[in-house]
């Protein structure tokens, strides 16, 4: 077929000759099959030739859901460290992604003087993405302040996700609280957390004669991250704008749980450049990052690949959900099919629609992150 043979052609000399090719080519040059026999047939049957060093070989050699008979043996070849190396190719030729609204500059400026004021520091992240969310001044702004790390959106990863988490978060001496903002899973832990950490403020204050006072918690993180869905939660009522998109928050507010707990809900803060593009695309894929930073196609066409890779979905599972066949691995070919068949070839619908079944869990668990050198 015509579209399957424009998925195998062979990969370009170099990186730099991948960023001149329409998004579309990129697609085609870089989504060559799989697995390693058809690599080298590509190039011997080419009349070009390719030169790699032995990192690019691993880099762009993608592992394939459909290439062993034994999914315990496959899954057990999945490394998480040849998918970052994966993505990081993938995206490689793409416009950057860049995304920060006039309001961010104020609010980092703002939260940076409230958070002298902090007892204890709530960072709330993207469980299926941890690394990705979380802002690179983050530890410094910190400082020596009582920490919890809040990963929401539980129910969209795994027991096993978890718990990695969780033992490589504890070896860092960071408490981390698992929640669910949308049901409230984890807020009642997280309230009482809080205040336990902070309970020797009222301690000091009394010893110097000082009325006591309500800890005051700091609510940060990334835009979209479930920031002010987790408080309205805490108290069981609507007290603060939440929508599931970002920069619906846009100034810093005190909001008061009970007569122990005073919390600062604040704006979604990202740095003003994000150098590391592999997590961009992840907080694009994850709806924690501006639709306008990013093209919809090319987005969804790397996540169909990751999808692919991923033991737990794979080629099986696309298709079914689709009702199509993958041919190779090429996610722009896929949503290609799925524009033809659903949208009347419009792609960016149907790129939004992969997109949107990912951010409802329609593909079931599915986190994009591991802790680093995490081997399954």
């Amino acid at each position: 077929m015509a579209m399957a043979a424009n998925c195998l052609s062979p990969l370009p000399h170099s990186h730099h000759a991948s960023s001149s090719f329409s998004p579309s080519q990129r697609c085609k040059s870089s989504c060559v099959s799989t697995s390693r026999r058809f690599v080298s047939k590509a190039v011997a049957g080419s009349s070009t030739s390719v030169n790699w060093t032995a990192r690019e070989k691993s880099d762009l050699y993608i592992h394939t859901h459909g290439g062993s008979n034994n999914e315990e043996e496959e899954e057990e070849e999945f490394s998480w460290e040849k998918m970052e190396a994966d993505i990081t190719y993938w995206t490689r030729p793409l416009r950057p992604v860049q995304w920060y609204p006039g309001h961010i500059a104020k609010t980092e400026k703002d939260l940076q003087n409230q958070l002298k004021l902090m007892d204890v520091v709530i960072e709330v992240r993207d469980a299926r993405i941890p690394l990705a969310t979380t802002h690179p001044m983050m530890d410094k702004w910190i400082g020596n302040r009582k920490r919890i790390l809040v990963l929401n959106r539980e129910d969209m990863v795994s027991k096993s996700d978890r718990n990695a988490w969780a033992s490589y978060f504890s070896k860092q001496g960071i408490k981390v609280v698992y929640a669910n903002g949308q049901l409230g899973m984890g807020t009642m832990k997280l309230g009482r957390l809080a205040k336990s950490l902070a309970s020797d403020v009222n301690v000091k204050r009394r010893a110097k004669g000082l009325l006591p006072r309500p800890v005051r918690a700091g609510i940060v993180g990334y835009p979209n991250v479930g920031k002010s869905s987790l408080i309205n939660r805490l108290l069981k009522r609507r007290l603060c704008a939440a929508a599931p998109r970002p920069g619906v928050t846009r100034e810093l507010r005190w909001v008061h749980f009970g007569k122990d707990l005073e919390l600062l809900d604040s704006p979604g803060i990202l740095p003003m450049r994000i150098s590391d593009q592999t997590a961009a695309i992840k907080l694009a894929i994850c709806d924690d990052i501006g639709e306008r930073s990013y093209d919809v196609s090319d987005v969804a066409t790397i996540l169909v690949q990751i999808l692919i890779k991923l033991p737990s979905v794979g080629p099986k599972v696309l298709g079914k959900r689709y009702k199509l066949d993958l041919e190779g691995d090429c996610g722009r070919i896929f949503i290609d099919k799925i524009a033809l068949q659903l949208f009347g070839g419009d792609v960016n619908q149907a790129a939004f629609r992969v997109l949107s079944d990912f951010r409802k869990g329609k593909f079931g668990w599915v986190a994009l992150e591991r802790p680093p050198r995490y081997i399954i």
